[in-house]
């Protein structure tokens, strides 16, 4: 699994943002390696009606945390992410 900091910009005006606004993200991706889970990212953020999405960090969680019950329990985003793929999360600034 790989999270992400990402900032996209809003494509239309939608609930709380403006056409154009600067958006940031965290955006985990239960991927096997980097390249798709950084496209995957990219891709699900343009479904959702964003562009210019831009990846300024990424960090891939070892897969003993993915694996450790405890955790899971613990981070209820790794586990959504772990059973559907993976989440997107919006941070207001």
């Amino acid at each position: 699994m790989y999270i992400f900091s990402v900032n996209a910009r809003a494509k239309k005006t939608f609930d709380d943002l403006k056409e154009g606004q600067l958006v940031p993200f965290i955006v985990y991706i239960n991927f096997v390696d980097l390249y798709g889970a950084e496209q995957l990212c990219k891709i699900y953020l343009i479904r959702a009606g964003f562009m210019d999405v831009d990846i300024e960090k990424r960090k891939l969680v070892p897969s003993h945390l993915t694996t450790d019950p405890r955790v899971i329990a613990a981070d209820k985003t790794m586990a959504t992410a772990l059973k559907e793929g993976y989440v997107i999360q919006m941070f207001d600034e």
